[in-house]
């Protein structure tokens, strides 16, 4: 489900009412003109209202029930009656707990990385910027995702902790919110548009008073994107790509609606799998990819590895593909942070215009002149 609204002249009455209670003024609002600011993400609304915002999210997980709607209340706004029924998070927020490395970079490019007490186990963390900041004491290691330490998060009393969830039995995020601690459910990782993750950086701008500058941001990464893309409007698709590798006895590759295959057919190849309905992954053999993909003459190999001396040795039939013959294999998870953490993980989702150069530099190596690849590495 998709949420579209026009921007609209904003028109609103302000009702004064004047309380003595702790000597606080209160505002209450009422007012029918919202703005919603989100285009791409399928899984997130924001409604602008005057002096808060009404967030909705939508399929957080693979068959949701349900959806999630938070209240961002700004200090001094009583909200209208009939919004009181869903959670309301005071904002800006002083303090957060996020539970992705995803949403690592959003925090940096609003500048707000020193608002971050906790995240669970920092070392998978690989910015250098938030590093700094876990190694002098102010990032908390909370415990892990499935296992946070609840008596750490409460001792820290964060105004939010910002988490996700993979499937309907969540027994963590209930007991979290038994504590009483403020609890936000994001999908970004649900999202299969690559500007559609990017674009989260919005609900982050939101929660901290910096939605002008959320969309600045995100709308220079559209402007990237799409240039990026327009380098190639005119270029045949003439690199026939194989996607994956093995993990145990199966084989993973990209379907053709998957955020990893919009960026190959945004990059104009050849994904010898782009027929593949659906997104996420399909599992094969390791047969039925070496019949369909012996030929192919570039490999996106998925995992960490470093060298064609290290892939042959995880599996040595890999050396039958012609793309290993010829020396023509690529990864885009070998950069690793200081204490092993992923970049590409980690910063890949809020940078897609990154990405998608990466992949132009492999399939269209006479185009970005003087580019250096910022995620992927050619396995020598």
């Amino acid at each position: 489900m998709k949420y579209f609204f026009h921007k609209l002249p904003v028109v609103f009455l302000l009702l004064l009412v004047i309380s003595c209670k702790k000597n606080e003024t209160q505002i209450t609002v009422k007012s029918d003109v919202s703005t919603e600011s989100v285009e791409y993400a399928s899984g997130l609304s924001i409604v602008k209202k005057e002096g808060y915002s009404i967030v909705n999210v939508v399929n957080p997980w693979p068959n949701a029930k349900g959806e999630f709607t938070y209240i961002l209340e700004e200090k001094g706004v009583q909200i209208p009656d009939s919004l009181k029924k869903y959670p309301s998070i005071k904002v800006p927020l002083e303090s957060v707990v996020v539970t992705s490395t995803t949403n690592i970079p959003f925090l940096e490019m609003l500048e707000v990385e020193n608002k971050l007490v906790g995240f669970p186990h920092t070392d998978y963390i690989s910015s250098e910027k938030t590093r700094a900041l876990i190694d002098k004491g102010f990032v908390k290691n909370v415990g892990q995702n499935e296992k946070l330490n609840i008596e750490q998060l409460i001792e820290l009393s964060p105004d939010l902790i910002v988490t996700f969830g993979v499937d309907n039995n969540n027994p963590m995020l209930d007991n979290l919110k038994k504590s009483g601690l403020k609890v936000l459910i994001q999908g970004d990782w649900m999202e299969q548009s690559p500007l559609g993750k990017a674009e989260w950086i919005k609900l982050y701008g939101a929660l901290f008073g910096k939605e002008e500058k959320a969309k600045e941001l995100f709308d220079k990464i559209v402007e990237s994107y799409n240039q990026a893309k327009k380098l190639v409007t005119d270029k045949p698709a003439t690199s026939k790509v194989l996607y994956g590798s093995m993990y145990e006895d199966v084989w993973y590759v990209a379907k053709g609606n998957s955020w990893v295959a919009q960026f190959m057919k945004d990059a104009k190849s050849n994904y010898l799998w782009a027929d593949l309905q659906g997104t996420g992954s399909e599992g094969l053999s390791f047969e039925q990819v070496l019949d369909k993909a012996k030929t192919a003459n570039i490999w996106i190999a998925s995992g960490s590895f470093k060298s064609l001396d290290e892939l042959q040795k995880a599996n040595p039939h890999y050396a039958e593909f012609d793309a290993f013959k010829n020396k023509t294999v690529y990864n885009f998870e070998g950069k690793m942070g200081a204490t092993g953490g992923t970049v590409y993980y980690e910063l890949a989702p809020s940078r897609p215009d990154l990405v998608l150069k990466d992949y132009i530099k492999i399939f269209h190596p006479d185009l970005l002149a003087g580019y250096e690849f910022t995620f992927a590495s050619k396995l020598n």
